[in-house]
Order: structure tokens, then sequence, then C-alpha cells
């Protein structure tokens, strides 16, 4: 009688400990993420006792974006921009390092530029929706506010729709272009570049941005020493080129300032979002024939540097300033950046250097001063008492204070260099403080969301204990996996790295197993365990993950990639596995009727994944690939997606009738197994080709635990640990970088945040949800006594999934209040905070609980 009251009840405080996880994590989320305040209105330039501002010595902006441009692609040996190289070796272009904070990620960057602020971490996730409209700078002060305010001239953008998003209504004429679609080499840049003839013979507009996708795109896909990255720096190269030489050319183009960029950089893998030296190197170039009278000589090319720091670093804070001297308008309000000192000798008159350095002081003093302190200033001078300043932020205002008060004794005819140093020297002091100002965290909302946490796992450590067939001994394995996993958070190098956490683990539960059921099963266990540990082998080196070796040889680039007609062999191999199951799986109809479906569905998933790939990485696509290619010739890749998804919705509505409606229990599980197969299709469809042979590897292993007779413990115990060890032998990683995008659209031909999302996920987790699938099998076949109740297996296994995601979860809040004020607090622990979220809200709440469940139930019914 007093199982009867507790089983009930265990289900209801699992399901209150799983409901309380969202709750959670937003209100952590709060705390952790909030929105930066800044200043509102636009600046204006302020009476000086000094005289009016300087004269600029531009009057137009051509801004050109190329993304992910690291530095060494323009300044070394190895680069495509031979004619560029020309211009600095010319004295009419100088270059500069310019250095992208974290997360490395295109919205955050551009903010960054324009407004010459930090911006707040949440952008990086307002960055993956392309409808976000919460994150514009509509309101905010930026140098294209500024340049729109002076009225002298339309403003004109074509690329990356990003743009548009954070800025509605501010250019005149655009044509966006969107940056998801990383598949697309050439067209998401020849849309950009046929606009620019036109608008360099047009003398209507002031600024023109440009920005440009498609060498970002080859780093995802190829590396950044792929084939097609060479020929795209010469494309870019002569778009320079076509630019300088109209601006030598056009009477109106004679006082225009050309600066391209890169929005930020990437890694030896292509990817970028983290804060590796390649991801925050981005080059920096500043184009005119009039730069010929104040630049100074320097080698080029450059020699390679391992940090790729290169000629002279700057922040990218730093070009809101300069852009505000060079083209006259006052600083934007909210920027921390610092003038860049070689454009001085712009200006020949001593007043003039003072001016653009004392505006610029005092605008970040405004900043400092609205942070520390509540009392406005008498005079200029704050009332602060300087001999024991109360904070930082004091003591840098009466530092400032000391240097005005020299500057202003000291006639301008009698200055020396030397206040220049000074001077700029408390800019870069102000700029570092006020960008180490990481974010105002809500403390009471940290604590709410962590005790909102350590009650969730309470709840569901309660109805594990209470579980009829769990025993602290059984337990013991799942434990120490738990705690040595949380304990883990607190160490960045761990997260950075946490792959080889779960590989190590996952091969050690492995090992158990053999040794385990050797002892019942000796020549069958033993067979079956060294093929499993073999294949998990495999697995592990299959793609080079993480931050400290990514980009080094692995299975993919050194075996795989390097001979296509091996990929194609495992490829076939794969999807002819698939297909035989399939038709086993749907053997209660006519042979003809399930060989056509069978075949036709793997026929059609094929033809789009060959026809992907020849998009996508067409030096893969060799010999009978490419004949294939060509005999399939002809629908769009949207049309051959929506096929194969159209295909597999249909063929799954006979199983899933067999499930409703049969009361046969082989029946039951053969429906199971072919709806486990059908998303198998599926999972490939959205996989990388060079992933898919993986499939392969995981089937061997699971086809090994099946034969081992398995508990309920150890079953989800090895979900648990192949779940994680599997999406990182996918690629993936704790690192934004790490976010594939390359089948966010397949069968999309717009942008939909609900289609795209979920796509993003499975191509992201699809090895994941591929487990929980997998060993939903051997779940559905445990019995339990029927006093105990029908569904106590999937209690049990929910309940033991529950506990580790709460328990980590907790870790992981935990590290980040405790390291909040860590040098790699956004770099390493917040991104790890956003893949715990996704672990726990998107594969345990969506895909293991509500999907497993529901697979559990028609499996059981």
């Amino acid at each position: 009688m007093h199982r009867h009251n507790v089983l009930p009840l265990s289900t209801a405080l699992l399901v209150a400990a799983n409901l309380l996880i969202p709750v959670a994590i937003i209100l952590f989320a709060i705390g952790f993420f909030p929105y930066k305040p800044f200043l509102p209105g636009l600046a204006e330039y302020k009476s000086f006792e000094y005289g009016p501002p300087p004269q600029a010595p531009f009057d137009r902006l051509i801004f050109m974006v190329i993304d992910a441009l690291r530095s060494d692609f323009v300044f070394t040996n190895n680069s495509g921009f031979q004619f560029t190289q020309g211009l600095i070796s010319d004295g009419v272009a100088i270059p500069f390092t310019a250095h992208a904070t974290s997360p490395t990620i295109t919205m955050p960057r551009i903010k960054a530029i324009t407004t010459g602020s930090t911006p707040s971490f949440l952008d990086a996730i307002l960055s993956f929706d392309e409808a976000d409209t919460s994150s514009t700078l509509a309101v905010q002060d930026t140098w294209l506010a500024q340049m729109k305010a002076k009225k002298e001239g339309k403003l004109v953008m074509y690329g990356d729709d990003t743009w548009l998003k954070l800025f509605p209504g501010i250019f005149d004429r655009a044509d966006g272009t969107s940056s998801f679609f990383v598949s697309d080499f050439t067209e998401v840049d020849n849309n950009v570049t046929r606009h620019i003839p036109d608008e360099l013979r047009n003398d209507d507009w002031n600024t023109m941005v440009l920005h440009y996708l498609g060498l970002d795109h080859i780093g995802h896909k190829t590396g950044p020493r792929g084939p097609n990255m060479i020929p795209k720096q010469h494309e870019m190269d002569g778009i320079v080129r076509m630019i300088y030489e109209a601006m030598q050319t056009q009477p109106h183009l004679q006082s225009t300032l050309l600066v391209f960029c890169g929005d930020h950089g990437m890694n030896d893998a292509g990817n970028h979002g983290a804060s590796s030296p390649g991801e925050t190197s981005a080059a920096l170039v500043f184009v005119s024939p009039k730069l010929k009278s104040i630049s100074k000589p320097v080698k080029v090319p450059a020699e390679f540097v391992e940090d790729f720091q290169l000629y002279n670093v700057v922040e990218q804070s730093d070009l809101a300033p300069t852009l505000a001297a060079l083209l006259g308008f006052p600083v934007p309000k909210n920027s921390l950046g610092s003038f860049i000192l070689e454009f001085l000798p712009f200006w020949s008159e001593r007043h003039d250097k003072r001016q653009i350095l004392l505006r610029n002081a005092r605008q970040i003093l405004d900043i400092v001063a609205a942070t520390y302190i509540s009392s406005s200033p008498t005079g200029g001078q704050y009332n602060l008492d300087c001999a024991r300043p109360g904070s930082v932020g004091e003591e840098l205002i009466c530092e400032w204070q000391n240097i005005s008060i020299s500057v202003d004794k000291t006639p301008v005819g009698d200055m020396d260099d030397g206040w220049i140093t000074d001077a700029s020297k408390w800019l870069y002091k102000a700029q570092a403080l006020m960008s180490s100002v990481a974010s105002n965290y809500d403390m009471s909302m940290l604590a709410c969301g962590g005790v909102t946490t350590a009650l969730a796992s309470t709840l569901a450590m309660y109805v594990l204990s209470t579980s009829t067939s769990t025993t602290a001994l059984s337990l013991a394995p799942f434990v120490l996996i738990t705690v040595l996993y949380g304990v883990m958070m607190f160490a960045s190098s761990y997260v950075e790295e946490e792959q080889h956490f779960w590989y190590w683990a996952t091969s050690a539960w492995l090992l158990y197993l053999t040794i385990r059921s050797n002892l019942r099963m000796p020549r069958k266990s033993l067979a079956m365990g060294l093929i499993a540990l073999g294949s998990m082998r495999l697995v592990r080196g299959w793609n080079q993950t993480g931050q400290k070796f990514a980009g080094e040889p692995d299975v993919v680039t050194s075996f795989v990639a390097a001979n296509p007609p091996l990929l194609w062999c495992l490829v076939t191999a794969t999807y002819a596995l698939v297909t035989f199951e399939l038709f086993n799986g749907l053997g209660d109809i006519p042979a003809v009727v399930s060989g056509s479906v069978a075949s036709g569905l793997a026929t059609s998933a094929i033809s789009f994944k060959l026809a992907f790939t020849n998009e996508d990485a067409p030096e893969l696509v060799v010999g009978l690939a490419r004949t294939l290619v060509d005999i399939f010739d002809g629908p769009s890749l949207v049309n051959r997606a929506r096929a194969v998804f159209l295909g597999l919705g249909l063929t799954s509505i006979y199983p899933l009738y067999s499930l409703l409606l049969s009361e046969n229990k082989s029946s039951k599980e053969k429906a199971m197994r072919t709806l486990h197969h059908l998303y198998t299709l599926f999972a490939l469809t959205q996989s990388r080709v060079t992933n898919i042979p993986l499939f392969l590897l995981f089937q061997a292993i699971y086809l090994c635990l099946s034969g081992l007779r398995l508990d309920v413990t150890e079953i989800t115990t090895s979900s648990l640990l192949l779940q994680f060890s599997s999406f990182f032998a996918m690629g993936g990683s704790n690192a934004i970088s790490g976010v594939d995008l390359s089948s966010a659209y397949n069968g999309v031909s717009g942008f939909n945040i609900i289609a795209v999302g979920i796509l993003t996920f499975v191509s992201n987790w699809a090895a994941p949800v591929w487990w929980t699938s997998a060993l939903n099998l051997l779940l559905i076949q445990k019995r339990q006594p029927a006093e105990y109740g029908s569904h106590s297996v999937y209690r049990q296994h929910t309940a033991i999934l529950t506990v580790f995601v709460t328990v980590t979860l907790g870790f992981v809040m935990m590290a980040c209040t405790a390291l909040r004020t860590h040098l790699f607090i956004w770099t390493v622990f917040s991104p790890k905070y956003l893949y715990s979220m996704a672990w726990t809200l998107g594969q345990h709440m969506v895909i293991n609980v509500a999907f497993g469940g529901l697979l559990y139930w028609l499996g059981r019914t």
C-alpha cells in the first residue's frame, strides 16, 4: 500500500522538478545577461574654451566590412590582397590590427564598431535571430547617426542585413543579404558588388556601407586555408582597387576616406565567436591619397606572428572617435574608444590636436562619472576627495582633473608632445576600466536562479531515491560522473576541452560494462565490448574540437575528406543500412510497396546530400559522385529537402498507425524501430556529409549495448554518456563558434524563426537525439512488476536524467557566479551557460523528457 501512494507522488514531484528548470534558467539569465545601460540622444559639439572643432580632412566615408577578415589575410606573404599591400607600401593606406572583444560575432562587433562601446553578451544570442528587433541601435548614438545628422548626403548600404536590423530607417538606399546561408560563397557578394559602380558615380551620398560575407562563409566551410580562400581575397582586393581608382579619378570623391576591416577574425577551424587570437584579430586599413602626407614607412608584407597582431593594434571601439575627428562630427555619447594617434598629424596646429584629445577625454569622462559618481561637475571639476578616492572610477576622474589642470595652465605654444602621451595613456586606462565593467549583475536574481535549481535537484533526488530498482551501488558510476563533471565547471581549460571528459568517461563506462557482462556471457560480451570500444575510439578521433587543438588533424581531415571515394563509400554504406532497416520495418505491407518507399526515400535523401555537398564542399564531389550530381541535376536544394521531409512525414504514418492500433508486441517493436530509422534518415539530412559515417559507428555501439542485458540505470547512464560524447564527436564545442548553421535552411526559402530554430538544433544535436531514440528501444523492453505501475521504468530513467541536469546546471550557475570577475567570464563561462541552456531546455526537456516520453508511451501502450 505504501508503494501505491509513493509512486503517484513521485511522478508529481518529478514533473515539478522539470517545470522548475526553465524558471531557474530564466531567473539566472535575467541577473547574468542584463542589457547594458547607455546614455540616450545624439552627442553635440559643446562650447569649448579652445575654439571651434578642428577642420575635418574628409567629407565622405566608404566603410567596407569583409566578414571574418583576419589580419594575416591582408598583411602577410600568403595574402591575396596584393593591390592593398601596394597601397600600404606607397603610404596611401595605413594598416592596423583591430582587436575584437568576445563574443566575436557580427552583431555585437558591428555595435562596437559603430557606437564605440562594449556590447552586451546577450547580443550573441540575439544575433542568431534574424527577426529580432529588440537589439536595434535606432535610439543610440553612432557614427552613422552622426553622419545622418550632418545632412550633407544620403546613407547607402549593401550587404549583410544585420545593418538593416540594427539601423532601421537610417539608410536611404539599401539591399540586404542574409548572413546565415553559409553555403553561398559568390551570390551573397556579387549582390553587393553590382551596386558599387553606380554608387561611385553618384554624388548624393556621404556614407556608403558595404558588408561582404563570402570570405566568412568559406572559413566556416573549409577553414582559413581552404581552396576558395585566396581567390576570394583576390576578389575583395579587386573591390578595393575599384574604389581607390574611383577616388583618384572622380572629382566628388577627392575627400573620401575608405575604411575596410573585418568585424572579427576566425580560428584555425574557420569558426568564430570565442576569444582565440585568430578570432579577435581583425584587419583594419584606412585608405586615401591624402594619407601619404602623414603615413610612416612600414614593412610590406608583414612577418607572420602566432598571435596575428600585425602592425599597430587598436581596439575596434577606437574607430568611433577617430572617424568623428576625420569626418567632422562629435564623438558618439557611449563611445569608450580612444582616438588613434597615427592620424593626429593631419592637424598641424597644436590647439587642434589638443582639442581632439580633450573632447575625446571629456566624452569618456562623462561615462566614467555617470557610472561611479552621482554629483555634477562644478566649473568642469568634480568635488571629490582625490587624496582618498572611493573607487577606481573616482581615482580615474581625479587623475584626469590633474592632467586637465596642467593642460589649462600651459599656453598652447609652450606645449610639447608630453601632454599627448599623458592624455593618450589616460584614454587607454579609462577605456580598459569601462570595458572591463562586464555587467551590472543582479545578485538577487542569480541567487534566485541557484536556489530554484537546488530545489529542482532535491525533488529529482527524492524521486530517484524512492525508485524500487535502484541501489547505491548501481548509481555509483552515475554519481561519480555527475560530481566530476560539476567540479570541472570551475576550470576554464576543462570547459574549453570538455569533450575529453566525455570521451574518456564513455570509454571507461563501455569497458566497465564489458567486464561486468563478461562474468555472465564470457565469449559474446567480450567480442561485443571490443567492438564497442573500437568504435568509440574512432568516434573520439573523428572531429578535432575544443579550443586548444581546433584545426589539428583528425580522421575527417586526414582520411575521409582527403579521400572523397572513401567518404562516399562510407556514406553509401550508411544510407544502405538505413534503407535495409526501413525495408524490414515496412515488411508487413507488400514488398513492392515497401521496397519502393524505402528506395524512394533513400534516393531523394542521397540526391539532396549530393547536391548540397556540391554547393557546400564541391571538392568532395568527384568521380561517381560527380556523375550522380549531373544525373540528379534539376530541382533546387529547397525543393529537394522538402521532398525528403515530406517523404519522411508520409512514411511515418504507417508505423504510427501500427503503434496506436496494433496489440501485437512484435509489431509494436518493429514499428518503433522503423520510426527510429526514419529519424536516422532525417539526422543524415541535417548532418555534414563527412559526419554521416559516424552513424555506422553509433549503430555498432548500439548493437553491442543491446546484447549486454543492461538494466534501467545502465541504459540511462549509457544514454547520458553517449549523448554528450557524440555531440562533441560531430564537431560540437562549448564555443559559440561551434554552432553549425550549414543545414539551418534545409527546405526553408525564407527566414522563419521556428523552422530555422528547429533545423539548427537538430543539425547540431543530431547525434544526441539519435541516442535518445536508439536507447529508448532498449528502455521499452524493460518490464517491472505490475504493482509498481506500467511507467515506473520511464520514471526512473527520467529521474536519473533530471538529477544530472539539475545538479550540473547548479554547478555551472555557481561557477558563473563565483567567477563573474574572472578574465574568461565572457569568453568561456558565459558561452558554457548558453550551452547548458540548450542542453537543459532543448536536449533534456524537449528531447529526453517530451520526445523520449512520447516514444516510450507509443512503444508500451
